[in-house]
């Protein structure tokens, strides 16, 4: 019996096909075409291996897949897996650990100048045909020289790091195991802890997974302790921010600008304030698909799939622990 592969994304055929030439060869391959749930039931009813990268796979999907061995995460976390069910189940997990980390750098460095700059209101103002000039929502800053916090200091963490120190920028992070100091020298960065980051810095950025110590970290209180004219930018979990906190903090100018990759519910409700407020980037999860780094990534997974299926030991940097 053929070892079949799906992935529970509703893909597009040109990215289904690419995907597929990548897979293992004499693998069967099958893709979902929406997120209805009973669609994607049948799908991974005779899967072996099950990929996702934004769709939630919580234990009922995976008892749906009665011979499903390997849950495969399209990035790096796994939040939106019940690991305990697949604990139950005999799943094993695995992820494409730092497949992601420069497109999502990049992102970030762009989210960070688009909202410092107003970019993102003064395209969508011009193509209505404003001309707004110098009449902005509020004033424009620029990143050269500022202080930027790192809130997680992994692969995507570093290379932030990386890029900005082009910018000429004090660098802080906080992380839960500090680096060593000659590490921090080489990086060029110093670690604060949580509050004295959020204090100092003109730019946070959240680059944490979603964990129980994560999640509703920047609340009111949080965004209370940073400036008045210092940005907040999310390309970790939309859960780490308590939106309505975020939406307070933006109207009432505790701090001057947000740009979010990530939501707490995703899709995005259409009538989430977060859409009517001109201090804010909003993308629709999409920091990670730059599709030159495709083949990378779809590559790791292929790699662990096949040496799954073979009996041989997938590379534990990429095995999630349950």
């Amino acid at each position: 019996m053929s070892h079949k592969i799906v992935v529970l994304d509703a893909i597009s055929p040109k990215t289904a096909g690419r995907m597929a030439a990548l897979m293992p060869a004499g693998f069967a391959f099958d893709y979902a075409r929406s997120r209805d749930e009973a669609a994607l039931r049948t799908l991974i009813a005779d899967a072996d291996t099950a990929i996702s990268g934004q769709i939630a796979v919580p234990g009922s999907l995976m008892e749906a897949g009665t011979r499903l061995k390997l849950l495969h995460k399209w990035g790096v976390g796994v939040d939106n897996f019940d690991l305990a069910a697949a604990k139950a189940l005999g799943i094993t997990v695995a992820r494409t650990t730092g497949s992601n980390a420069v497109p999502v750098a990049e992102f970030t460095l762009g989210l960070i100048l688009a909202t410092l700059r107003h970019l993102a209101y003064a395209h969508a103002e011009l193509r209505h045909g404003r001309w707004r000039g110098g009449n902005l929502p509020s004033d424009t800053i620029m990143l050269s020289g500022k202080t930027v916090g790192i809130v997680g200091f992994g692969a995507i963490g570093r290379n932030v790091a990386r890029l900005l120190r082009g910018f000429g920028c004090r660098l802080l992070y906080t992380t839960p195991r500090p680096l060593s100091a000659a590490v921090e020298a080489t990086l060029g960065v110093a670690r604060a802890d949580l509050a004295d980051l959020l204090a100092e810095s003109d730019v946070v950025c959240l680059h944490c997974p979603l964990n129980a110590q994560t999640r509703g970290m920047i609340d009111r209180a949080a965004l209370s302790r940073m400036k008045p004219t210092a940005i907040l930018v999310n390309v970790a979990r939309g859960g780490v921010v308590v939106e309505a906190d975020l939406v307070w903090a933006l109207q009432n100018d505790i701090i001057h600008g947000a740009a979010m990759d990530v939501f707490e519910v995703e899709p995005v409700d259409p009538a989430n304030p977060l859409l009517a407020l001109d201090n804010v980037v909003l993308t629709p999860h999409i920091a990670a698909g730059a599709s030159d780094n495709f083949g990378n990534t779809i590559s790791q997974i292929a790699r662990n799939i096949a040496l799954f299926a073979r009996g041989d030991a997938i590379p534990p940097s990429d095995l999630v622990a349950l």
